[in-house]
């Protein structure tokens, strides 16, 4: 909201997003899409003759402290930009195949569920990126039936997105991917990894939603937008991949599926998903974006570094979105986040959560160090897995991670 619109209205001032259906009264909280932001008095006060911003301390608790300041925009923000045309991307198939229409013609989805489970069985990669703004801009204006939750009759999501032939064809063991250096292979990789956080993204919500029908609409308003942001960075790097490589397409590198094998470990529990894809995956992500960036920024790629660092910051909110929906499943169980966080990886995780840790961006997010500190995971080593670790996947090719 840091671009929000300000707009006096009869009942008070109120912040209003420039491209989304978002609007807080910056007194209250409240939104008329029923959601309630947290609000706090500020003063400007003067003390030795030095102004400075009092902030109101949150009820309950002691030591607050504040992480973040940033100012509110008065200006009306632009749109962001339309997305560039990929369509040269899409991967080659031996035998041409006509295109799927963005909105089926038959049994079109009238439901966020429905449209969830859609996109998880696109296999498509530009498809599903467009079918997941489509999909979001429905829901944030309005225009489903509903959420679909509720429904008995909702659909199933698959156990394995599927992939297309030759994208499959490339889907190779993690511990069989070479730690390259080459900037290419590093974008190919983490656009993979964006492919993977786009069905995770609309897996949390088809998923639990059915067997979490006390699921408040906030919670599929958090992972809609998580969605679209994880399309928007898988567009944003598989066009700097065109442009940095055109002898690179997306899918023509080896990739692996090890981010989806770990989130098949949670399908039980909509608390281990949050656990162990948002606040382990995710928050490593955290950890190794900026030495990344860093690789790119030394070769003198700056093209490549404003991507990565728009990536890196939507993340944190991503991390702050695992952790607010983790709380908010422990506060429905009266159980502590920490030891629960710590359980559920000992439980879904193997080896140590490693660092170093970012602890300044996880902090933001919500993730203190008594969350991963000294953390390792009990969970047995499958067959299938001997060769590599779930911090393998976590980190992926050169530090890449969701």
């Amino acid at each position: 909201m840091s671009h929000a619109e300000i707009e006096d209205c009869d009942t008070g001032v109120v912040a209003v997003c420039p491209w989304h259906r978002y609007d807080f009264d910056l007194k209250t909280g409240h939104s008329e899409t029923g959601m309630k932001a947290c609000t706090y008095a500020t003063e400007i006060r003067t003390e030795d003759e030095v102004e400075y911003i009092w902030v109101e301390a949150p009820d309950g608790g002691s030591g607050w402290r504040l992480v973040e300041f940033r100012p509110v925009s008065e200006e009306f923000a632009d749109p962001p930009p339309p997305p560039p045309d990929l369509s040269h991307l899409s991967i080659s198939s031996p035998t041409p195949k006509e295109p799927e229409p963005l909105v089926p013609v038959e049994n079109t989805p009238t439901t966020l569920i429905q449209w969830a489970v859609l996109i998880l069985n696109t296999p498509d990669p530009m498809l599903k990126v467009q079918r997941t703004r489509h999909a979001v801009k429905l829901f944030r204006t309005g225009h489903l039936k509903s959420i679909g939750h509720r429904s008995s009759k909702a659909p199933r999501p698959p156990d394995v997105p599927p992939r297309e032939e030759l994208y499959a064809r490339n889907t190779v063991d993690v511990s069989k991917i070479n730690r390259r250096k080459n900037r290419a292979v590093m974008l190919h990789t983490l656009a993979n990894i964006e492919q993977w956080a786009i069905d995770l993204a609309w897996d949390i919500i088809a998923r639990y939603g059915p067997s979490h029908p006390d699921l408040p609409t906030a919670f599929f308003a958090d992972f809609t937008k998580m969605a679209l942001d994880e399309s928007k960075h898988f567009s944003l790097l598989t066009a700097r991949l065109a442009a940095l490589s055109p002898s690179t397409p997306y899918g023509s590198l080896p990739v692996h599926a090890g981010l989806w094998e770990s989130a098949q470990v949670t399908f039980a529990s909509l608390r281990a998903r949050l656990a162990i894809i948002h606040l382990v995956h995710e928050a490593r992500g955290l950890d190794v974006n900026p030495g990344t960036i860093e690789k790119f920024r030394k070769a003198g790629d700056e093209e490549s570094v404003r991507v990565l660092e728009t990536i890196h910051h939507d993340e944190v909110t991503h991390v702050t979105t695992g952790h607010r929906w983790f709380t908010w499943v422990c506060a429905k169980e009266d159980v502590d986040p920490v030891q629960t966080f710590r359980e559920e990886v000992r439980k879904g995780w193997r080896g140590d959560v490693k660092g170093p840790f970012n602890a300044v961006d996880r902090e933001k997010a919500g993730l203190t160090p008594d969350f991963y500190e000294n953390l390792k995971g009990e969970m047995k080593q499958t067959v299938a897995s001997e060769k590599n670790t779930q911090a393998d996947v976590a980190v992926g090719s050169e530090g890449a991670a969701i």
